[in-house]
């Protein structure tokens, strides 16, 4: 494994639409008051510095993408991970920011944006 790939935000988005991510891990390294305004359904939180502690967390064998705010720390993370060779590695390119421009609040279950 270990196979490091990369995807647009707009491809990650259209995902995210056609529900496509199921069966995929998501993790993102941003930090938990980021996560509170807004997240991906689905997405683990496991902050960029915890990472190397709470890596075991993330069930192995299975496609992993990773994504943080803007697509840097996310990087380190991907670089970081690969060097377990458990998953096989996918890195939003641009990150949340630039995803959430492809989408809709209709794409989106309540409560993904931080709201209740």
């Amino acid at each position: 494994m270990s196979q490091i790939r990369e995807i647009t935000a707009a491809m990650f988005a259209d995902k995210i639409k056609k529900k496509e991510l199921q069966h995929a891990l998501l993790l993102d390294v941003r930090e938990p008051r980021e996560w509170k305004v807004y997240h991906v359904p689905g997405s683990v939180l496991i902050p960029l510095n915890s990472l190397s502690q709470r890596w075991p967390e993330l069930e192995v064998g299975r496609e992993l993408f990773v994504f943080c705010a803007h697509g840097v720390r996310s990087v380190y993370a991907v670089q970081w991970l690969a060097e377990l060779k458990q998953w096989d590695l996918v890195h939003v390119n641009g990150g949340l920011a630039e995803v959430a421009l492809h989408l809709e609040e209709k794409d989106l279950p309540p409560g993904a944006d931080g709201s209740r």
